[in-house]
């Protein structure tokens, strides 16, 4: 679970040179409703709702979404099922998953308790307060079976990605950025950026600043035009 003042995503929000809008899917901090481990339609129907909010009461258009984890789940999918998806120009992918089966590698320590009660209590901290949500096994099925290689066939091919990742990541292997760059790099004219991020986790604890240092560059390259498909930073010496 997350926010929309979650990590970077706020700081990000400051320093950008354009309008940007936050929220918090269903059941998330300040947002009603049930959230549920495998509702990602729920999380869609989210983000479309905002999108026409945005739309027809400011005129806004949406330019480039950016994503974490989850929320690159569920902005992907827009842009390949929504009509307004084949006029964004970016996304930012930052520690999306690919392989959703891979939740079940997160369960082990709660396969008893979804043997005897079929769910188990997962204690987690959003916003600063502690919140614990009941995850079932039919959660985790729903969650295993969303199509992430919607992909493949449905992505704009004019888009310009970036994916980011850390390599120290313990909630979504860092092989699935490799995945996400396969398949947006095969496009054209969309390119696509894999910048991989040594000894930062799942949420790039203390790394936030270079998120954002990062993400802005890459925009910076796309309004110049200079942009091609490739890894993050090519040609420049790194510290060692």
């Amino acid at each position: 679970m997350g926010h929309k003042d979650y990590l970077f995503l706020k700081r990000l929000a400051v320093r950008l040179p354009f309008d940007s809008f936050r929220f918090d899917f269903r059941g998330n901090h300040e947002s009603g409703g049930q959230w549920r481990q495998g509702g990602f339609a729920d999380d869609v129907e989210d983000l479309v709702t905002v999108i026409a909010y945005l739309r027809s009461t400011y005129g806004y258009e949406v330019d480039m979404i950016v994503g974490h984890s989850r929320g690159s789940v569920v902005g992907m999918h827009w842009l390949c099922t929504a009509e307004e998806g084949k006029r964004v120009r970016a996304l930012v992918n930052v520690s999306g998953r690919y392989r959703m089966h891979r939740i079940y590698d997160g369960t082990e320590a709660y396969k008893e308790e979804l043997a005897t009660k079929g769910y188990y209590d997962w204690n987690v901290v959003v916003a600063r307060k502690p919140v614990t949500q009941k995850i079932y096994l039919h959660d985790l099925e729903e969650f295993s079976r969303w199509n992430s290689g919607i992909v493949w066939d449905k992505f704009p091919s004019s888009i310009d990605v970036l994916t980011v990742h850390g390599l120290a990541d313990r909630t979504v292997p860092v092989y699935d950025a490799i995945i996400y760059a396969r398949i947006f790099g095969a496009r054209t004219p969309g390119t696509h950026k894999l910048h991989l991020i040594e000894d930062a986790d799942h949420n790039f604890t203390g790394r936030q600043d270079e998120i954002v240092d990062c993400i802005l560059e890459w925009w910076e390259a796309k309004g110049s035009g200079s942009l091609i498909t490739g890894v993050f930073r090519t040609g420049i010496r790194g510290k060692l």
